[in-house]
C-alpha cells in the first residue's frame, strides 16, 4: 500500500475517533442537573442528596458503599472490587457529560440500592450535591 494512502487512512481513522468521542461528551453536569429538575418540577437540594447519597434506601447498600464519602476521590465496587472513577464533576471532568451513561449508570445503580429506578427528583438531589462538591 502507498505512503500517501495509508496516511490518509491513519487520518481519517483519527477523525472518526476523534467525532466519537466529541460526540460522548454531549451534556455537561449543569445541564443534566437542569433536566433532572425540569422533570421533576422542582430544583435539586444538595443537602437533600447528600442524605440520599450517604443513607442506605432499605436494601444493604447506600450510593456511598461505592463511590465513598465523599464522592471525591475513586471509589470500589462493594462486591466485585472493580475501580470507580470518582463522582463528583470537580475530581473527575468526564462525569455527568455523556446523557447515555448518565441514565444508564443512574438505572442500574438506583436498582442496586433501592431496588427501582430513582425518581426525577432524587436524581436532582444527588446531582446538586455533587456538583457542590469540591476535589
Amino acid at each position: 500500500m502507498p505512503t500517501t494512502r495509508r496516511a490518509w487512512l491513519a487520518a481519517s481513522a483519527c477523525l472518526v475517533l476523534l467525532q466519537g468521542a466529541a460526540h460522548a461528551a454531549d451534556t455537561s453536569p449543569a445541564q443534566q442537573l437542569e433536566r433532572f429538575s425540569a422533570q421533576a418540577a422542582t430544583s435539586g437540594q444538595a443537602e437533600r442528596g447528600r442524605v440520599f447519597f450517604t443513607s442506605r434506601q432499605g436494601g444493604e447498600w447506600s450510593c456511598a458503599s461505592c463511590h465513598g464519602n465523599p464522592p471525591t476521590r475513586p471509589g470500589k465496587h462493594a462486591s466485585t472490587g472493580k475501580p470507580i472513577d470518582p463522582m463528583a464533576p470537580a475530581a473527575n471532568p468526564h462525569a455527568f457529560t455523556d446523557t447515555a451513561k448518565v441514565d444508564k449508570w443512574f438505572r442500574r445503580n438506583c436498582k442496586d440500592v433501592l431496588q427501582r429506578e430513582c425518581s426525577a427528583a432524587e436524581k436532582a438531589d444527588v446531582l446538586a450535591y455533587l456538583v457542590a462538591l469540591k476535589p
